[in-house]
């Protein structure tokens, strides 16, 4: 049986996710799909809102915030709708999208769908949507690490109320989040209309079940630009000159404009890319994930990979969320001729030195157990 995509929908309080939501609804992809609100408070508008907007399955769940509730409600939720579909009590769905609360960390849901073992062989994990307010997402950001992790684990980010703010903020903004999360695609919304297929699929597999475009899931050529741009001002923020000039408190200025916008704009999220080119030992890898995730795990928001494995012909994709890895899936063939492994990271607070070194360490040793367990 295809297991069942779910997409979550979130962003920090006030950024526009239910305006967004009551638009989608009512588009004819989005006819089969079930909607989950995670409504805070005794009186549930936004859940009223989205049902009255069309008559398909849509759902809520009890009061109380997603993350706290995570093992009970989502878990209840989702398995009762689908025994309900096997007794013919509810109609078919074929798409889960979750809108989650304000303040609502979105891994815990993610871990769910990964590890639980009644959930992962009937849903899998789609992708993040997170939305923005233009008018207020850099105050939010500066206010509120929670919105900055919303923005770094997301697949597609939705700048919400465009239509409020001059240029000059949206361009401003728009670096942020390039700096947060150099993958995902900014995409500029106005009065909450977005085309729904543009927020499905979001993942490594189709709503069909199949592969989709790897490269362009990886995206590891934006996670190079990022790293060439935090380089670029690691370099300057030790006093190198950008261009000679004879005109010093010029260059002063600009080197104190620089310091001040790297300083205020230090979301301490780093994305970056790195590639090894011999293919990796098993025992190296798995080792040294587990130590990683096992040190480091709450810094590793998101991991993803294409991997040569010695001894194994086909290239295998690794999707790693904090402690919690998806099950590995084996490709037919190579997206291109280049066989190196590619990781891509986003971490809070850990630099791209720290990732790449720890591997060297593993792969010099040859892997820890295997070394012990060939010494006795």
């Amino acid at each position: 049986m295809d297991r069942i995509p779910v997409t979550l929908l979130t962003g920090f309080l006030g950024s526009g996710k239910t305006t967004v939501l009551n638009r989608l609804v009512q588009q004819s992809e989005m006819v089969d799909t079930l909607v989950l609100i995670n409504e805070f408070g005794e009186v549930g508008l936004d859940h009223l809102l989205v049902t009255h907007s069309r008559e398909d399955i849509i759902m809520e769940m009890s009061s109380g915030c997603l993350c706290c509730t995570i093992r009970g409600d989502l878990v209840r939720t989702l398995k009762e709708i689908l025994d309900a579909v096997e007794k013919h009590e509810q109609r078919r769905f074929g798409r889960v999208v979750i809108e989650t609360t304000g303040l609502a960390d979105p891994v815990p849901i993610v871990h769910t769908l990964a590890s639980h073992a009644e959930l992962k062989d009937r849903y899998r994990f789609d992708g993040v949507v997170t939305t923005i307010d233009a008018r207020n997402g850099e105050a939010t950001f500066d206010a509120h690490i929670e919105a900055v992790k919303q923005a770094a684990m997301a697949d597609k980010l939705l700048v919400t109320k465009t239509d409020l703010v001059p240029p000059d903020v949206l361009m401003r903004l728009s670096g942020r989040l390039g700096a947060i999360n150099p993958a995902a695609e900014v995409i500029h919304v106005s009065h909450g209309e977005l085309a729904a297929h543009r927020m499905l699929d979001l993942g490594l597999f189709t709503t069909d079940g199949k592969i989709s475009d790897v490269q362009r899931w990886l995206a590891e050529e934006r996670y190079r630009d990022s790293d060439s741009e935090h380089d670029h001002h690691a370099h300057d923020e030790h006093g190198h000159e950008e261009h000679p000039s004879h005109d010093h408190g010029d260059q002063q200025h600009r080197h104190n404009r620089r310091q001040n916008d790297v300083n205020r704009h230090d979301d301490q999220i780093r994305a970056f890319c790195f590639t090894v080119d011999e293919p990796i030992p098993q025992a190296v890898l798995t080792e040294w994930l587990d130590i990683l995730l096992s040190l480091m795990g709450p810094s590793m928001l998101r991991i993803k990979g294409i991997l040569n494995v010695e001894g194994v012909e086909q290239p295998v994709v690794i999707h790693g969320v904090q402690h919690v890895f998806h099950p590995p899936v084996m490709l037919d063939g190579w997206p291109s001729d280049d066989r190196r492994s590619k990781l891509v990271f986003i971490t809070r607070s850990i630099g791209r030195e720290t990732i790449v070194q720890s591997f060297q360490i593993f792969r010099e040793a040859g892997g820890i157990r295997s070394q012990r367990d060939h010494s006795a």
